[in-house]
């Protein structure tokens, strides 16, 4: 026993040091390790947001916001059917505008993602940095590396529901729409995530965001941000068609010069030239709630083509089997996860093939 005893504490120990050697010399162990002491000092910031709607020194405006936050989100969880778990019940204030900054990157002569891999959630093909200049410097180690890098600002972020997600100061400095849309989107997270599938989650977190903030003014009565939320949905699916449309054609030029990374490089700039000129002159113009005042100038490589479709693939079938369920959120929502599920290789063939009538319904 004594020796079974010491074997089982050797073992012990060799794993431990095996876990500190990963996460002091893997530069994924040590981003790990950042990103954990950036999201621990959130979390050491976060106040309940109920003691703050109570608390007198909360300005109009903040309670407001907080109150219409712990609306939506219990909506999400009793109306839509979303694991809300304990996110959005506390508040953390960041000291910048910004809270992370995105980077993506992709291979510059085929249509791949460069991808990390992480606990739980498996390859994504993004990484978040709390450090500005990290970023930056991550992005020009990868474009010198040969890969096309985007980097985006983003204002939130989800845990997956392993932790207790705050609000952060920086969402709460968004629209009413958007804040809504946000909590949503982010409580859908908690709900499904499938393992090596960023664009499915963010995609089918984007369709929730956005018709469930539809659904929840619509139940307030509030016919103006009811049109808001429908014109932002309109857009990004318009968005999402165009986006496909320039993916599968610089994914055809690519296919046509399988043997020349030089043609398959000349061949992506001519159509990202078409691309930028049918935005300007037919896309951009049609878009809802299009400012003339202040028109886009695209910047198009693989990596931003393929980041702008993160949030924008499939739009449409996720509608259609929206009106499928004749527009029942929490029904079209149990059945898209079904589907996925169903086939987590290609949750979006599963969901096409349901929309075109050649599957089952996969929750029966």
């Amino acid at each position: 026993m004594k020796r079974i005893a010491r074997i089982a504490r050797l073992t012990a120990g060799a794993l431990a040091l095996a876990v500190l050697a990963f996460f002091a010399l893997a530069p994924t162990g040590r981003y790990l390790v950042r990103a954990a002491w950036a999201e621990g000092r959130i979390l050491a910031r976060a106040r309940s947001i109920a003691a703050l709607v109570r608390d007198s020194t909360t300005s109009a405006e903040t309670r407001q916001k907080l109150e219409l936050v712990l609306a939506a989100r219990a909506f999400a969880a009793d109306s839509v059917g979303l694991a809300a778990k304990r996110s959005f019940t506390t508040y953390s204030h960041i000291d910048h505008d910004t809270l992370v900054v995105v980077l993506s990157a992709a291979y510059r002569d085929r249509l791949s993602y460069k991808t990390w891999w992480f606990p739980i959630v498996g390859a994504v093909p993004y990484k978040g940095y709390f450090d500005v200049g990290d970023a930056k410097r991550a992005a020009a180690a990868l474009e010198h590396d040969g890969f096309d890098a985007y980097l985006r600002p983003s204002s939130a972020f989800s845990t997956l529901g392993y932790l207790d997600d705050p609000l952060l100061s920086t969402t709460l400095g968004e629209d009413s729409v958007s804040l809504v849309n946000t909590v949503i989107h982010e409580l859908t997270h908690n709900t499904f995530y499938a393992p090596g599938q960023a664009v499915f989650n963010e995609s089918f977190a984007n369709f929730v965001g956005t018709r469930g903030a539809e659904w929840f003014f619509a139940s307030r009565g509030d016919s103006a941000l009811v049109a808001e939320s429908r014109e932002d949905w309109a857009r990004q699916k318009m968005l999402g068609r165009f986006w496909s449309r320039v993916y599968h054609s610089v994914d055809s030029a690519f296919k046509a010069h399988p043997a020349s990374k030089e043609e398959r490089l000349r061949a992506r700039e001519i159509v990202f030239a078409g691309a930028r000129e049918r935005f300007a002159r037919e896309v951009e113009p049609s878009l809802p709630g299009y400012d003339p005042q202040k028109p886009v100038q695209l910047h198009l490589d693989n990596a931003s083509l393929m980041s702008r479709r993160m949030y924008r693939t499939g739009l449409d079938d996720f509608d259609a089997v929206f009106d499928k369920t004749n527009g029942k959120l929490p029904l079209a929502v149990r059945q898209i996860i079904a589907l996925a599920r169903s086939r987590p290789d290609d949750p979006y063939a599963a969901v096409h093939a349901y929309v075109s009538g050649s599957a089952e319904t996969a929750s029966q």
